[in-house]
């Protein structure tokens, strides 16, 4: 690219003079106050002594959830340390980088920290506004911060964050503030239709010896070149190249590649708005249209060379990022990261774990896909292999991961058409020129494209954001009206009239300073001096908001001061406003000089997802987990948590709340506080664990053993139950059926049940009897197995089967014999005289007695009666 010193190109190659900054000296003591480094804690692999190794091939990622940085190694897919940055829990943090430094700007706060990657140490701190509207540039050893709604560009030392010469001014409202490839900072200017690139100041050895802004030296940013690539008040997206820039113009359905000091600009086949990474790699710029799930791809030196749908549904796509010949586009809404090569061809479909943010990002020959709020990243080599990555690995900062967000509902698919009519438009005359504002359109259901503006013969399209236009080129005396309609994707809607207006050399003047107040209801009050009307009475004023890339009509006051509603500004995004005064002629003023800087802020949102469960094994307690709560501008600092009259205070979306009572059912609010204070409350109920019940549904018995049936309500805890009867241990087991083993036969037993839990213990109880148990009188001839004939009580002598009531033959106390085959119920067996049964059971004998159910209890030897189930004589307890 050619060398450009005291003059810059523009678009159609006529030198511009490139424009010095004014002001003289400019007040940036919010940049040159530096706070005390914050409070770091690094784990992992050998800490600062580890630091830099492997860093060539490695990139810091952002965990909202746990408010660390993960550093995960492209080549192992790990990581090997974390560094905790504390006070930032789910606030999102905008993370630049290069192998030697770490600068973080958390949103939710503003503040701007350096962190040395060699000694993992921040080395400085200070503050920019917080929200949407301020971001950090980083290139090996220059740093800019980009104030896109004070259109003020200020580079830094980023080891001090100290600031290098003198900034570098636009107009209000610019956007971009990225590197390419060659270390060019492109920034773009809607207002003024062009891009121009910002080359660093070198830096001195040492911080130190950096001077202050306006301390002269020569140590100053320059703005080296400056390019026409759209008309004024053009919507404009800028994607730095690796040597150059593409501008995306919304408004015109146009890509324009600046490479080599050439404008190419491409026409794209596409009705809706597009958009653009904050860098391209590589030769291939992809334009991502959301509301269409398309990408068309444009080649650097220009024209369209392709175009493809991604699969779903919905519009919530990143930006397509592209990288080694391949797109990557990101469904936030699934979590789901299509793949498609040159051709268009979906060739893969990374599957992530949650729907969330999704950032992507090409760094060191690899592609790194993080999902801040949630555990999880993933790695992709320059051979498209796709590795898991868990930022949580190894608990290095202990807990749990918080909870994945629930899936967003399916969207409504809303009816589309062409946009309604715009609101309030409003002309107002100045010297041979009118301005030319309004309010937006209903889009209904596809995004606003563009506006076109007509009127004095001429026809003006301006960005969906730029919603004010300067018709100029009038003649002082005539008078003019002006139209205004929107577009969208399905056609041109109906304009709506502005007022007349007459131009005049007789013009009022501005307000000569503005302030703006952000308030905790939500409102914004912008304030100013009256302004002179030269003769003329001032009748109203016309306030206009810039933000990033954007000015649109904030309202019109006919007192000295604006109350902008709640709801009519973004909450979060940063926010200057200039003043026109209005004469009672319908003349208006020049813009007033920007107002400082504002980010609109109310209570936070209603925390979303609530739920609440019983803590099975603690008693009295239950837990909670929640979404956040939308910040509303100002971050979360706590959520009050209620339960059942209990309050607690959290800085965590969940809590455990014990000392509830047992078995209690409990009301659950939660509510977010920031700065303005509480928001809305979520409610929810749960029951904490409730002592379990027992409930007998049967139970049978053998003659040694019961078992009992039951079931058990267990309160919403973990219950352990147990059988038992008096003189038997317990037995322990599932909480269904349990059985009791070693009992008397036919014996009654009272059972108790007892099922336990965190909260206590219930029982009850039940009656079961075991059954008897019956033997058979024997008397056999040991050789034949035939009953002999001395069995028969007809035969003198002695005779088989013989009953006594002691437990030995004693013939005085004979109650009487069994004939052979009778069957007798035992209760027990005691010892006593051994008999030798070979006549009589053959080679059985023992000195077991079995008592009998026999002219009341009385006792027959053991080798006498075969007992039922197995001739076990040990079933039987002892007497």
């Amino acid at each position: 690219m050619a060398t450009i010193d005291d003059a810059v190109k523009t678009g159609s190659g006529t030198p511009r003079r490139r424009r010095r900054p004014r002001g003289g000296l400019v007040t940036i003591a919010t940049v040159v106050a530096l706070l005390a480094a914050m409070g770091l804690t690094v784990h992992g692999l050998g800490a600062a002594d580890n630091a830099v190794s492997n860093y060539d091939a490695s990139s810091w990622l952002w965990s909202a959830g746990r408010s660390e940085l993960a550093r995960v190694n492209g080549v192992t897919a790990r990581v090997d340390t974390r560094t905790e940055v504390p006070g930032t829990r789910r606030h999102p943090m905008e993370v630049t980088q290069t192998d030697r430094l770490l600068i973080l700007r958390d949103l939710s706060t503003g503040q701007v920290s350096s962190l040395d990657l060699a000694t993992l140490q921040i080395t400085a701190t200070t503050r920019t506004t917080p929200g949407l509207g301020v971001n950090v540039a980083l290139h090996e050893d220059a740093a800019f911060v980009v104030d896109a709604v004070q259109g003020v560009v200020r580079q830094l030392d980023p080891r001090s964050l100290a600031p290098v010469g003198e900034p570098v001014r636009y107009p209000p409202g610019i956007t971009g503030g990225a590197f390419d490839g060659a270390g060019r900072l492109w920034i773009a200017v809607p207002s003024e239709g062009t891009v121009s690139a910002i080359t660093a100041a070198d830096l001195p050895d040492t911080p130190a010896s950096a001077p202050a802004a306006g301390g002269g030296g020569g140590l100053s940013p320059e703005r080296v070149e400056t390019y026409d690539v759209a008309d004024p008040a053009h919507e404009l997206v800028v994607s730095t190249l690796d040597d150059g820039v593409a501008v995306l113009d919304r408004t015109a359905g146009a890509l324009v590649t600046v490479h080599g000091g050439k404008v190419r600009p491409t026409t794209l086949t596409t009705t809706a708005p597009g958009a653009l990474p904050a860098r391209t790699s590589g030769s291939m710029v992809p334009v991502t249209v959301p509301g269409q799930r398309r990408v068309h791809v444009v080649a650097e030196g220009g024209g369209e060379v392709g175009a493809f749908t991604v699969p779903g549904s919905g519009d919530r796509l990143r930006p397509a990022v592209a990288w080694a010949d391949r797109f990557y586009c990101a469904d936030e809404a699934t979590g789901l990261i299509y793949t498609f090569d040159a051709q268009g061809r979906l060739v893969d479909t990374i599957r992530g774990r949650s729907a969330g943010p999704l950032e992507l990002e090409v760094r060191e020959n690899y592609l790194f896909i993080n999902a801040p709020d949630s555990a999880t990243a993933r790695v992709v080599d320059d051979k498209h292999q796709v590795r898991e990555v868990d930022k949580y690995a190894n608990d290095v900062l202990g807990g749990d991961p918080p909870p994945a967000p629930p899936p967003p509902p399916p969207p409504k698919k809303p009816k589309v058409g062409k946009p309604g009519a715009p609101r309030s438009v409003t002309a107002t005359a100045g010297n041979a020129q009118a301005r030319v504002s309004w309010r937006p359109a209903p889009a209904n259901g596809a995004e606003i494209i563009r506006y076109v503006v007509e009127g004095a013969g001429q026809r003006r399209e301006v960005g969906a954001n730029q919603r004010a236009v300067e018709v100029k080129g009038l003649t002082n005396g005539e008078t003019y009206r002006f139209s205004v309609h929107a577009v969208n994707a399905k056609g041109a809607g109906p304009p709506r009239s502005s007022n007349r207006v007459t131009p005049t050399a007789a013009v009022p003047d501005p307000p000569a300073r503005v302030t703006a107040q952000a308030r905790a209801d939500g409102t914004v009050v912008v304030r100013w001096p009256a302004a002179n009307g030269q003769g003329n009475r001032i009748a109203r004023y016309a306030v206009t908001a810039s933000s990033a890339g954007a000015n649109a009509p904030a309202g019109e006051s006919t007192k000295t001061e604006l109350v902008v509603p709640a709801g009519e500004l973004e909450f979060g995004r940063q926010y200057a406003f200039t003043v026109s005064s209005v004469n009672n002629r319908g003349v208006a003023s020049a813009a007033s000089p920007v107002s400082n800087t504002v980010v609109p802020y109310a209570a936070p949102g209603r925390p979303t997802d609530l739920r609440a469960a019983t803590v099975p094994d603690r008693p009295g307690t239950v837990s909670l987990q929640w979404a956040p709560a939308e910040p509303n501008g100002r971050p979360v600092a706590k959520y009050l948590v209620d339960v059942g009259g209990r309050s607690i205070e959290v800085t965590d979306t969940r809590a455990t709340v014990d000392g509830l009572g047992n078995g209690r059912d409990v009301t659950v609010r939660v509510k977010a506080v920031n700065e303005a204070g509480p928001g809305p409350e979520s409610t929810a109920t749960a029951r904490t664990v409730a002592e379990p019940r027992v409930t007998v549904t049967g139970s049978s018995a053998t003659t040694t053993s019961a078992t009992v049936s039951f079931t058990v309500d267990a309160g919403g805890g973990k219950a352990t139950c147990t059988l038992s009867t008096p003189g038997k241990p317990a037995k322990s087991g599932g909480c269904s059926a349990l059985t009791v083993s070693g009992l008397s036969p036919g014996t009654s037993y009272t059972f108790t049940v007892t099922a336990s839990n965190a909260a206590g213990r219930g029982t009850t109880t039940r009656a079961q009897a075991t059954d008897a148990l019956y033997g058979i009188a024997t008397c056999k001839n040991g050789d034949s197995g035939e009953e002999a004939t001395y069995c028969d009580r007809d035969v003198d002598g002695r005779n088989g089967n013989e009953i006594f009531a002691v437990t030995r033959q004693d013939n005085d106390r004979q109650v009487g014999w069994a004939k052979p085959g009778t069957r007798l119920k035992a209760y027990c067996k005691k010892p006593g005289e051994e008999v030798y049964a070979y006549i009589y059971n053959r080679d059985k004998r023992s000195t077991w007695w079995v008592q009998v159910a026999y002219d009341g209890k009385n006792y027959i030897p053991w080798a006498w009666l075969n007992l039922e189930g197995g001739d076990n004589i040990n079933v039987l307890p002892t007497c």
